[in-house]
């Protein structure tokens, strides 16, 4: 063999040896699915929770299960592609994906998890739900947004200032303070707080919170639901639920309003206002959609 033809044959193999290593379309999913817990039979999952089975795949949650295969219950259990590809809605329909919720909040609490969320979506399915895909992913932002300074970024389950927890008791309801006078202090990503909350709350998601608050600081489920409950069905200091709000498109302001807007609005607080704005725009933007008009109360 000449010379030149060795040398030629040499670069031929340096070439080779510095391309890159393509693996198998199946190895590969497999490689990305590696992130995810593996599958353990007879534990309890949530709607959300993505496993890895023992063929190496990934599968994700769409109902509530005490443990069941993966590929023999499929009615429980969808296949899940984490291989790089699009990321697939998840099994409620949401309009934030996980990866999207972890952006949001990279500091968050591991008890205010995506599947918490997820699994609560179905006490109120017209949240995120209603109207254009731009209106849902308004929606949804504001929520977070509003959660997120409610809770530092969903960073605290229950209110930091003990000094007022006794101050959450209206001993003029009938039905008193069964758990206690400091009982009914705030907790969950809208802080619920006060009895007349509590029972108003368990009452329209058929769970006992009167007598049982400290469920939602334990559930991570009931506490977003308790957060739900408010957005789809309270004014508060407000004129229309934010739920409301934001499908009749009136503005992330009366979202505020609905909220705290007697301590907040009117220019009252313009900083706390700004910081849910900030959260507002911020969380549009990671949802690829525009924030819409009135953002102010």
């Amino acid at each position: 063999m000449s010379r030149r033809r060795i040398s030629a044959f040499v670069a031929a193999l340096v070439l080779a040896s510095a391309a890159p290593v393509l693996l198998p379309a199946s190895s590969a999913s497999a490689a990305a699915c590696s992130s995810y817990p593996n599958w353990v039979a007879g534990q309890s999952y949530v709607t959300g929770n993505i496993v890895r089975y023992t063929d190496g795949k990934a599968y994700i949650a769409e109902h509530d299960n005490p443990g069941y295969d993966p590929i023999i219950s499929t009615w429980f259990w969808e296949p899940y592609a984490c291989d790089g590809g699009t990321t697939p809605p998840s099994p409620s329909g949401f309009v934030v994906s996980e990866a999207q919720f972890n952006q949001m909040f990279p500091n968050r609490n591991s008890f205010y998890t995506y599947s918490g969320l997820t699994a609560a979506l179905s006490a109120y399915p017209g949240f995120a739900n209603t109207g254009s895909d731009t209106v849902k992913k308004q929606e949804a932002a504001a929520f977070l947004a509003n959660v997120s300074h409610e809770t530092g970024g969903l960073v605290h389950i229950v209110e930091q200032n003990t000094a007022n927890y006794p101050h959450y008791c209206d001993w003029s309801q009938p039905y008193g303070c069964p758990a206690g006078q400091a009982a009914y202090y705030g907790r969950g990503p809208i802080q619920l707080s006060w009895n007349f909350n509590y029972k108003a709350a368990g009452d329209a998601l058929g769970i006992d919170l009167l007598n049982n608050p400290w469920l939602v600081q334990n559930d991570s489920a009931v506490a977003w639901k308790t957060g739900l409950w408010y957005w789809n069905t309270q004014n508060g200091p407000g004129t229309m639920t934010p739920h409301n709000a934001m499908v009749n498109q009136a503005g992330f302001g009366q979202t505020i309003r609905s909220i705290n807007g007697s301590l907040e609005c009117d220019g009252k607080n313009p900083a706390q206002v700004q910081s849910r704005v900030n959260n507002y725009t911020r969380f549009t933007q990671i949802l690829g959609t525009t924030t819409g008009n009135n953002l102010y109360c």
